[in-house]
C-alpha cells in the first residue's frame, strides 16, 4: 500500500501532525503506525486489589497506545521555551511559542474548554523562591487533568479516523530507503511513502537508536535525569498549587554544584507505575474532576546527569540504576525521608504508622541502596531548600518513591524543518531527543505536518 505520508507513532507528535495535514493537505493519504492499542482499548490491569503490581503487558498501556505516554499524564501543557525541550533551537523562539499557543487552542476546541491557563508571570513567589536560593522558571500551563486529557484525545481521533488510515498493535521494525520515498517495514508487510514522520516518543530510544544507526542518520549523546517522586499531604504545597498549578524549581546543591529540579508537579494527585522497555519506574497523575482527587501532591525531583568522552549510554546507566530498584523491591520502593535521613530502610509498620496515606502499593525499602550517593546527597539538600518555601516538605512522613528517572533520546540531527540528511524522513516528539514535553512534541508535530503541506 502507497502513502504520501506516513507517521510512525501516535503520540502528541504523531496526532497534530496527522491533525495539521488533514487542515492544509487534506487529500494527502495519511496512515499513522502505532505500536499500542486504541484508546478505548488502552486499560492497565493494575487495580490495587486483585493485581497490585505491574505483570509485564506485552505493549504497555501506560506507556503505549493513541495519546503515547501523556494520555494518562496529568494534562499538562507547559508553553514556554525555558524548558521542555529545545525546539526553539530549531525553528525560532518565536515560532516555537506560536505553534505551542496553537495546540492549546486546538486542545481547547477539542474538549478542553474551562481548563484552567495558569501563568508564573508577575507571581510573588519568585522573589521568595530567590531569597532562599531557589530559582522558579517562567510558563504559563494548561491544566487539563488525566480525565479531560483523554476526553480530548477521544474527540481528536473521532475526527482524524475516518480521513487518516490508523495501524494499531502494528510495531514498525525499520524504515528503508527507496528510490523515491520510504518503506516501513512491519510484521507482516511494506509500506511505501513518498514522506515519513517519525514520532516514537521514550518509549522508542531504542527503537531509534538502531534505526538511525542503521541509515547512517548522525546523533550525540544526550543526558538522563535520575531522582524520586516526592508524596505528601497536599496542604504542604497548597499556597503554590493553588496560584501556580505546577511550580518548576531549581535548585543548584551546594555540595558538588548539580542542578535539581522539580518536575510534573500532580497536586491532590496519585503516584503510579511506569514501565519502560521492561523496567518499573515511578511517575504521577491529576484528575480535574474533584471526586478523583486525593489528599496528596507529588513531584518528581530529578538530578540531570551529563556524561562526557568515552561514555555514551546516559540511558543505560539510569536503566541499570531502574534495575537495581526493581531488583531490590520487585519494583518501586517507597521511603519515609526521616527513614532515609537516620540511614535505616523503611518497613510495612513505619509506613502504616505515617501521617500520610501512599497513593501507590510500593515496596518498602532502602533508596540509599539504590541511587548513587551523589544523586541521593543532592536530593536530600533540595528537599531541606524546599522546605524554606514550603514548610512541611522535609516531614520525616514524607515519602519518596523510587526510582524515578527521565529517559531522553539520542538527540537526532536534523535541519531548521526537523528534517534528516535524508529529504522527506522527518524525526519529530521526543524521540528526537529535542522536545521533552506534551506541547513541544506537538507543536514539532504541527512545523512538520506544515512544511509536508507546502
Amino acid at each position: 500500500m502507497n502513502y504520501d505520508v506516513i507517521i510512525i507513532g501516535a503520540g502528541p507528535g504523531g496526532i497534530f501532525a496527522a491533525y495539521e495535514l488533514m487542515q492544509h493537505a487534506p487529500h494527502k493519504r495519511v496512515a499513522v503506525f502505532e505500536a499500542g492499542h486504541a484508546l478505548n482499548k488502552r486499560h492497565c490491569p493494575i487495580d490495587g486489589e486483585k493485581i497490585q503490581s505491574c505483570i509485564g503487558c506485552k505493549s504497555c498501556s501506560i506507556m503505549s497506545g493513541f495519546g503515547g505516554a501523556g494520555a494518562f499524564s496529568d494534562g499538562k501543557y507547559n508553553i514556554t521555551n525555558d524548558f521542555g525541550g529545545t525546539l526553539y533551537e530549531y525553528i525560532g523562539k518565536k515560532q516555537a511559542l506560536d505553534l505551542m499557543h496553537y495546540v492549546d487552542e486546538i486542545n481547547m476546541r477539542y474538549g478542553g474548554e474551562g481548563c484552567k491557563l495558569y501563568t508564573t508571570a508577575g507571581t510573588r513567589f519568585k522573589t521568595v523562591c530567590i531569597q532562599n536560593d531557589l530559582h522558579l522558571l517562567d510558563a504559563s500551563v494548561r491544566h487539563l487533568g488525566t480525565d479531560i486529557n483523554y476526553v480530548v484525545l477521544e474527540n481528536l481521533y473521532a475526527a482524524l479516523k475516518d480521513k487518516v488510515d490508523f495501524f494499531f498493535d502494528t510495531p514498525v521494525q525499520t524504515v528503508k530507503r527507496l528510490d523515491a520515498g520510504y518503506a516501513v517495514v512491519c510484521a507482516d508487510r511494506e509500506y511505501a511513502c513518498d514522506k515519513c514522520i517519525v514520532s516514537v516518543g521514550r518509549s522508542g530510544s531504542k527503537w531509534m537508536e538502531r534505526v538511525c544507526g542503521e541509515l547512517a542518520i548522525p546523533t550525540k549523546s544526550n543526558r538522563v535525569d535520575i531522582g524520586v517522586r516526592v508524596e505528601l499531604p497536599a496542604a504542604v504545597f497548597a499556597h503554590l498549587t493553588d496560584e501556580l498549578y505546577e511550580s518548576k524549581i531549581v535548585y543548584r546543591t551546594e555540595k558538588y554544584g548539580d542542578r535539581v529540579r522539580t518536575f510534573c508537579m500532580n497536586p491532590k494527585g496519585a503516584v503510579v507505575n511506569e514501565n519502560t522497555n521492561g523496567i518499573i519506574t515511578v511517575n504521577g497523575h491529576s484528575y480535574e474532576d474533584p471526586a478523583k482527587q486525593t489528599d496528596n501532591t507529588n513531584f518528581a525531583l530529578l538530578v540531570a546527569k551529563h556524561f562526557t568522552a568515552p561514555f555514551e549510554d546516559s540511558n543505560g546507566y539510569g536503566e541499570s540504576i531502574a534495575r537495581l530498584s526493581n531488583m531490590l523491591g520487585g519494583g518501586v520502593i517507597v521511603q519515609r525521608f526521616g527513614d532515609l535521613i537516620r540511614g535505616r530502610r523503611s518497613t510495612a509498620n513505619r509506613i502504616e504508622e505515617a501521617f500520610i496515606t501512599p497513593t501507590l502499593q510500593a515496596t518498602p525499602g532502602d533508596l540509599s541502596l539504590v541511587l548513587p550517593k551523589r544523586i541521593l546527597d543532592g536530593i536530600i539538600e533540595m528537599i531541606y531548600a524546599l522546605d524554606k518555601v514550603a514548610p512541611g516538605t522535609a516531614n520525616d512522613d514524607t515519602l519518596l518513591y523510587g526510582v524515578e528517572v527521565k529517559f531522553y533520546n539520542m538527540e537526532v540531527e536534523v535541519n531548521e524543518r526537523l528534517e534528516t540528511c535524508y529529504p522527506g524522513l522527518y524525526i519529530i516528539g521526543d524521540g528526537s531527543g529535542i522536545t521533552h514535553s506534551l506541547s513541544h512534541a506537538s507543536a514539532s508535530g504541527i512545523h512538520v505536518a506544515r512544511d509536508i503541506a507546502k
